[in-house]
């Protein structure tokens, strides 16, 4: 069965060489416990809210398989949050969720998956080293984007929940194909 690996907020804002001049993509995991509301993760926060955050992006979640994948090509551990995502999950193919899909984590929270992330220059600024050269480009041909989702239900989540499928448009188009149109 799917399952919460991690439940992830920001750590520290970072200095960033982009507009905002700021950036809030590192995430970490929480230990216990953690509220999700209306707009995301209890703790965390978003450096360019206009490109991140509100109701339709309030959740980030990333698949642990689609981090492996990375891990192997970077040569490198890449931790729950590294991807600055808000919920690392296993067992789900988060690319292949159609939008409208809903997921119950724990007893309580609804999320909808409402698209996929558009990875941008902040983010392979973080990658960093030679791997950022081309980042942006690598990682959409890769597909391995991730998904934002709303918060239909509030409530309290932790690492080790169950993630289930509660209802997916037969008709909707996946994470992926969304990106790719």
């Amino acid at each position: 069965m799917p399952s919460l690996l991690a439940v992830c907020a920001v750590h520290a804002l970072r200095p960033d060489s982009g507009s905002v001049g700021v950036t809030a993509i590192d995430k970490r995991p929480l230990d216990g416990e953690v509220r999700v509301g209306p707009l995301g993760v209890r703790a965390d926060v978003q450096a360019s809210r206009k490109h991140h955050g509100g109701p339709d992006k309030a959740v980030y979640a990333y698949a642990q398989q689609d981090a492996e994948y990375w891990e192997r090509e970077l040569g490198r551990e890449l931790a729950p949050g590294w991807f600055g995502e808000n919920l690392r999950v296993e067992g789900i193919d988060v690319n292949a969720a159609r939008i409208g899909e809903v997921w119950r984590i724990g007893e309580k929270v609804l999320l909808e998956v409402t698209m996929p992330r558009t990875p941008c220059a902040t983010f392979a600024r973080w990658v960093g080293g030679a791997a950022a050269r081309g980042w942006v480009k690598r990682f959409s041909e890769e597909g391995r984007l991730g998904a934002y989702l709303r918060v239909r239900r509030a409530g309290e989540v932790r690492a080790g929940d169950a993630v289930e499928i509660v209802s997916s448009p037969l008709d909707a188009p996946t994470v992926l194909e969304v990106y790719r149109s």
